[in-house]
């Protein structure tokens, strides 16, 4: 069923169990990989406290989450401008490391900010993202661990807002007027 959220129309896209199903699978895959280690996850807020909810559920391992508040968009359109608006204050030396973000769209956010992680020489530094934009990234990143890959659209929901409405939605949605390679979301 379409949705209305402010003055745009968004479809059902990806449902709540296969959202949930990819949380498994990446959950076991870092379970997998960090058998015997004790990484640190930051998630990075606010569209991320979900996924890092429901994906921190899924570890078996020993592991702490802390969170960090990175901006660059503002409604449907792109600042152009990272800023920092709640500060790490974890020592990441000589520690595995996990980024957890909603989504990856142009990589700009994260590659500003990992050059900023790596400054401080954690042992390993990874990527968990829900959402990749392949056609969108401007800015290649490698992702370790991604739930899915999606067109270059708009999306809302499961912790994607539209100027901040949508992100309790369970399931995503994506803008029912947008055409591939017209949207962005981060």
């Amino acid at each position: 069923m379409d949705i209305q959220v402010h003055d745009k129309k968004f479809t059902p896209y990806i449902p709540a169990t296969e959202i949930d199903k990819a949380i498994k699978r990446v959950g076991a895959d870092i379970n997998r990989d960090y058998k015997g280690k004790h990484p640190l996850f930051i998630a990075i807020l606010n569209g991320s406290f979900m996924f890092a909810s429901d994906l921190f559920k899924e570890l078996t391992i020993d592991a702490e989450l802390c969170f960090i508040k990175l901006a660059s968009y503002k409604g449907m359109k792109s600042s152009g401008h990272i800023v920092t608006a709640i500060g790490l204050d974890m020592d990441l030396f000589g520690r595995d490391v996990v980024i957890v973000e909603d989504i990856v769209d142009t990589g700009k956010t994260l590659s500003e900010f990992l050059p900023q992680l790596q400054h401080q020489q954690p042992a390993s530094l990874r990527i968990a993202a829900l959402l990749h934009k392949p056609d969108a990234t401007q800015y290649p990143l490698a992702i370790d661990y991604l739930g899915f890959s999606v067109p270059n659209v708009f999306l809302l929901g499961y912790g994607l807002d539209y100027d901040g409405l949508g992100r309790n939605l369970k399931e995503i949605y994506r803008l029912a007027s947008d055409s591939e390679g017209a949207g962005a979301n981060q």
